[in-house]
């Protein structure tokens, strides 16, 4: 710092450091006055007779001058008045406000530091207001945030821990013993933070043992703690992922999961699913299980599988959940397992074959089974294969031999399409699977042009689309899409143009049944025959019928309900292909047009509809729900649908009825429920929505592959 000579008032410069120091000392220490300064009580009477000049550096609230009548000489803090104004923050670090030596020292040539937000120069000081004696104006300015500050804290304590330095604890676990911060490790894990501040022994334990836990496991963590980077490795990463759990390490053990995830393989899947439970990551075990389940095929030829304990092959085979064609697989997969170890394995069938579904294997496999030397000599294994006989001998007592071994497995019931229908754009041309095991919907295929109220049919593994109309007019035309190839084929016309119509398939053959013409309600039905590739005349309906209901069922075709030009109808007729004859059924209780029908164990089921003129439709949409037996030709209420629907898609998948969109009186539909016929109950079921701006998807919707199909078709 420098001077001017004596005889004029000379004028000394502070930088803002010094000022800093010096306020310090005076308002930090106020019982101790700063060495070899006048009073503050001098400097206050001095700023209230008015002698003080304001042309020197401006420190906030603080100002310094030079005046005649000032001591030049007073350890150069002559000159500096300060105002007595409440400090409101002092914002600066360590360096900033240490105490200084006598104030002789010049740091006018100093560089700028991060340790204040100051800005500094020979001619002016400007101080800003984080260390302002005055209430900030801006509480954002008043705040300093050094944004690395976490990161160079770490790196310390990281250089203290590798050279060893104010560490508190030491880690043992087996030989290995590991120094660390219990600071820095409870405030990384919540293992160690209830540790150390808690009243327990390790607490105050200079050595803590660490038991059950992995050594070079346990180094890495600590690492982690300090650093935050983790390297994963496949051959570290179960000891890892277990001491991770031990420390409630949140973070660690979900990168392990995800690590892990991406590992899974059908080689060790199993054992990645048995892991995680024991470790109880339910996100990995899940992960895993679902694995598991979506390649079973190659899991049950590894090694893993033929090492299962009777318990986890328990838990395999009952799922409904395994991705399997057809339950013969299932079973196959069983005896393997078994003959791996005969010895110890064999007495465990009755339990295991309990979960099989005995009832819906092919007949010439379940007699093979019989004679099974695993199984011939078991009591309880004959039962239950005799069990399976007896429900595939007598179908018409199905319905009341149903138990949890005839309920198929998701992936065999093949899958359910919706076709067509009405959208937002009034024609929707999309084709819509639904996957039973994956509860998903996806698009798969994509009509050649629009069609409404046309009839869909599956037929050697063939999708049909018969008839509709286009908007213009009624059509003729027959479409096939062929599901393993992804194309479609145009087929021979009918000789009638009809939308409205109903079309099922029975014993080869498909039928096209009533409907509209564009002119005349029709009574008229055609059949299509695959083998010559042509469509023929059969026995018309007795009565004329658009918006029809069909469905085959005993080896008789079914027209329920529909409309005739004057009202809905609750008439059904059947069809005998044997004698080419309709025949009159008990009718409906309820007037149904546009009615939905599918069958299941014998039984006939009619959904949906509506009973009313087309001028107010709105009002008489219904709900309810009948079934029909053909044994004692009775209809019979069953458990309404949660919503009403016209126009209704409906079929069974598995061992449910699904109504799938429909028209509710306002709004076209892209809802679905399923309806199980043993608990007589609805249940709601993922929409099929890929097309975010329509409303629905669905005009008519089929199961494709009732068995041997499923993810496999």
């Amino acid at each position: 710092m420098s001077s001017s000579g004596s005889g004029s008032s000379s004028r000394k410069e502070f930088d803002v450091k010094q000022i800093l120091r010096i306020r310090w000392r005076w308002f930090g220490h106020p019982a101790v006055p700063p060495p070899q300064s006048p009073p503050l009580g001098d400097y206050f009477a001095g700023r209230r007779a008015g002698g003080i000049s304001t042309d020197g550096p401006s420190v906030s609230g603080c100002s310094t001058s030079n005046s005649a009548g000032a001591n030049p000489s007073a350890g150069g803090h002559s000159g500096l008045v300060l105002e007595p104004e409440p400090l409101a923050h002092v914002g600066v670090e360590e360096e900033a406000v240490a105490p200084a030596a006598s104030g002789t020292e010049d740091n006018n040539n100093h560089p700028e530091t991060d340790s204040s937000s100051c800005r500094t120069s020979n001619s002016s000081a400007t101080l800003s207001s984080c260390v302002s004696m005055e209430p900030c104006a801006c509480p954002e300015e008043c705040m300093f945030t050094a944004l690395s500050h976490a990161d160079v804290t770490f790196r310390k304590m990281e250089g203290y821990l590798r050279s060893r330095q104010l560490c508190d604890v030491i880690l043992v676990a087996g030989d290995r013993r590991i120094p660390a911060h219990r600071l820095v490790l409870s405030s990384v894990s919540d293992y160690f933070a209830a540790m150390f501040t808690s009243d327990v022994r390790e607490a105050k334990q200079d050595e803590v043992k660490m038991e059950g836990v992995d050594p070079d496991a346990l180094s890495v963590l600590v690492q982690y703690a300090y650093t935050g980077r983790l390297e994963l490795r496949e051959d570290t990463i179960e000891s890892v992922l277990s001491a991770s759990c031990l420390l409630q390490l949140s973070s660690v053990v979900q990168a392990c999961c995800s690590f892990l995830m991406k590992q899974l393989h059908p080689s060790n899947c199993l054992g990645i699913r048995s892991y995680a439970d024991a470790q109880g990551c339910n996100d990995l075990q899940r992960a895993a299980h679902a694995y598991t389940m979506e390649h079973f095929l190659e899991v049950v030829g590894g090694q893993e599988f033929l090492l299962l304990p009777v318990e986890e092959m328990e838990k395999l085979i009952t799922s409904d959940d395994v991705n399997v064609p057809d339950e013969e697989t299932v079973v196959t997969s069983l005896l393997t397992w078994v003959l791996h170890d005969t010895d110890t394995r064999q007495h465990h069938l009755p339990l295991l074959l309990a979960h099989i579904r005995l009832p819906l294997l092919q007949t010439q496999f379940l007699a093979d089974l019989e004679s099974n030397p695993l199984l011939r000599d078991s009591m309880e294994c004959q039962r239950l294969l005799m069990e399976g006989m007896k429900y595939q001998l007598l179908p018409q007592r199905q319905p009341q031999l149903q138990s949890p071994r005839t309920r198929p497995r998701k992936a065999t019931v093949g899958a359910m399409f919706a076709v067509g229908g009405m959208d937002a754009t009034k024609g929707a041309t999309s084709i819509e699977q639904y996957c039973l095991r994956r509860d998903t919907w996806r698009q798969v295929a994509t009509m050649s042009g629009r069609r409404l109220q046309f009839g869909v049919a599956v037929l050697d593994g063939r999708l049909y689309v018969v008839g509709g109309r286009d908007g213009l007019k009624t059509l003729n035309t027959v479409e096939c899409y062929n599901p393993h190839s992804k194309s479609w084929s145009v087929m021979p016309p009918m000789s009638t143009h009809r939308h409205g119509l109903g079309v099922a398939v029975l014993e080869g053959p498909m039928y096209a049944v009533g409907g509209h013409d564009g002119w005349s309600y029709l009574s008229t039905v055609e059949r299509w025959d695959p083998q010559a590739r042509q469509w023929s005349f059969v026995a018309s309906m007795a009565t004329p019928r658009s918006t029809v209901g069909v469905a085959v069922l005993n080896g008789k075709l079914y027209a329920v309900g529909g409309r005739d030009g004057s009202s809905c109808l609750r008439s059904v007729e059947c069809f005998d292909p044997h004698t080419n004859r309709w025949n009159g059924c008990a009718p409906m209780a309820k007037r149904r047009g546009g009615v939905g029908v599918a069958t299941w164990h014998g039984f006939l089921y009619a959904i949906g509809g509506h009973d009313a003129p087309a001028s107010s439709l709105a009002s008489r949409l219904s709900d309810c729900v009948e079934r029909y037996d053909p044994q004692t030709d009775v209809w019979t209420a069953v458990a309404p649908m949660s919503i009403s629907r016209d126009a209704v898609g409906v079929c069974l998948l598995g061992d449910r009825l699904y109504a799938v969109g429909g028209y509710n009186g306002q709004v076209y539909l892209n809802a679905v429920e399923a309806y199980d016929p043993q608990t007589n109950e609805w249940t709601q079921v993922h929409t099929n929505a890929i097309h975010t701006d329509t409303h629905t998807h669905t005009h008519m919707q089929f199961m494709f592959g009732i068995r041997k199909r499923g993810d496999y078709f």
